[in-house]
């Protein structure tokens, strides 16, 4: 599925959320329990069109580059004067 396939798809749930939700208000009545239910739900909502708004800009300023890594052996002489990184030189001592 695509990104937009799936925005759209949780936006799809979102609504059922949100219609049974409200269907909730007449058998539970105003309590603070179900307060809580709908504040988190709008805070879904609103949290889900923010990232419908970021979330095609984020995909396309991405470009994918791919680097091929090839499998032969490096050349032992790029490492010649490194030092094994934690270990230091072995010419010359801790302080």
């Amino acid at each position: 599925m695509s990104l937009h396939d799936d925005l759209t798809s949780v936006q799809r749930r979102l609504d059922d959320l949100m219609r049974c939700v409200a269907r909730l208000d007449e058998p539970c009545g105003d309590s603070l329990d179900l307060r809580r239910v709908r504040s988190a739900a709008d805070h879904l909502r609103d949290s889900l069109t923010m990232l419908c708004e970021a979330a095609p800009a984020a995909a396309k300023g991405r470009p994918v580059d791919m680097i091929t890594v090839p499998d032969a052996p490096y050349d032992r002489g790029l490492w010649a004067d490194a030092e094994d990184e934690g270990l230091g030189s072995p010419y010359r001592h801790a302080p």
